[in-house]
Formats: structure tokens, sequence, C-alpha cells
């Protein structure tokens, strides 16, 4: 027979055992929701990102899961930046139907500055984007960041800036889009039509 003194520590020990394992199964529904957040969420979204003349984080997955995408390459010293402006009106007229244009500046093609303060102040002051835009990338070759090493697995790796990648809301399909085709073209608003 227990002692009455020994009870009121049984019954403590129990219910701080009980509640651990609680508290793990709390811990491994979180870890389980988590995993299938990650595989719903396509790879090409699967990367943190730092935006443009900022120490902010983006995580890919978090902000854009199930957004239609256009991810373009940018520059702002090319023949085709005044694209920007063309951009920005085509994510005015599209954001709220689902569509969000990335913008990844880069100096693959040496027409980017030096200095990304002077990428802000093109991008945001000289052009008014306001879709999200990171910090310089690198777009082809072996040093790609991974979002365009995807790109490049379905369609190709850009051949020079402004090339523009609509990504499917669920990440499988990527249409490819050279510089020349403007973005308020019929040709890709049709398109982002057909995916929105």
């Amino acid at each position: 027979m227990l002692k009455q003194g020994l009870i009121l520590p049984l019954t403590a020990t129990l219910a701080m055992f009980s509640s651990s394992i609680a508290f793990a199964k709390d811990d491994s529904q979180q870890s389980a929701a988590t995993e299938v957040e990650q595989q719903a969420c396509p790879a090409i979204l699967q990367h943190t990102v730092r935006k443009l003349h900022s120490s902010e984080q983006v995580d890919l997955c978090k902000a854009y899961q199930g957004k239609t995408l256009l991810i373009v390459n940018t520059a702002s010293n090319c023949g085709y930046t005044p694209q920007f402006k063309a951009l920005e009106a085509l994510y005015q007229d599209y954001k709220d139907e689902g569509l969000v244009i990335l913008g990844f500046p880069s100096d693959n093609f040496f027409q980017e500055e030096d200095e990304e303060k002077d990428t802000a102040e093109v991008c945001y002051v000289n052009y008014g984007v306001t879709f999200p835009m990171f910090a310089t990338t690198v777009v082809r070759g072996d040093d790609a960041h991974p979002i365009f090493k995807e790109l490049e697995e379905k369609t190709a790796a850009p051949y020079w800036n402004f090339y523009k990648y609509l990504v499917s809301n669920d990440g499988q399909n990527v249409q490819r889009f050279s510089s020349k085709v403007e973005p308020q073209s019929e040709e890709l608003v049709a398109a982002i039509q057909q995916e929105l």
C-alpha cells in the first residue's frame, strides 16, 4: 500500500508526464504540418532571398505560394531598362488577381550598378517600382541562383536582361519570354490571363 505522502508527488509526476507527451505530440504535428507545407510549395519557391538594398530576408514559400509568378532578371543600364515602367503597370493591372512580379537585378551582362543603393534608386525612384525586387543575383552559369537553375532546367537560362519567366501557381509550368517581348504585349498578357 502507498503511503499518503507519496500520492501527491506521484500524481504530480504523472501530470508532468502526460503534459510532456502532449507537447511532444504538438511538436510532431507542427513538424508534420511544416513538411506538408514544404511539399506543397514548389521547388522554385523553396528559398529565402534578401530584398534589394535591405537586410530583410523573404521566405518565398510563405510570401508567394499559390501565386502566379512573373520572374524577371533586370538591369539598371540596359536598353530594355525602361521595361520597368511597363512591368509596374502590368503588376498594378493583375496583382489583385494573383500575379506577383519578382525582379532579380543581375550583372551577368555587365549592365548593373556596382552599388545596390544605385540599383534601388533606378527601380524605386526612377521607375516607381512597387513589385518585389531582390538583391543582385547571378542568373546564369555554374554560380546561378537555384531559382534560375530551376528556370533553366524547365526552359533555358536568360540570354540577356529582362527575360521573363511566367510560372504557374503550382510551379509546374514555366513559359519563357525574351527581352524583346514587352511586358504589356498581347502575347505575354494572354499567357498571364490563361494562368490566373
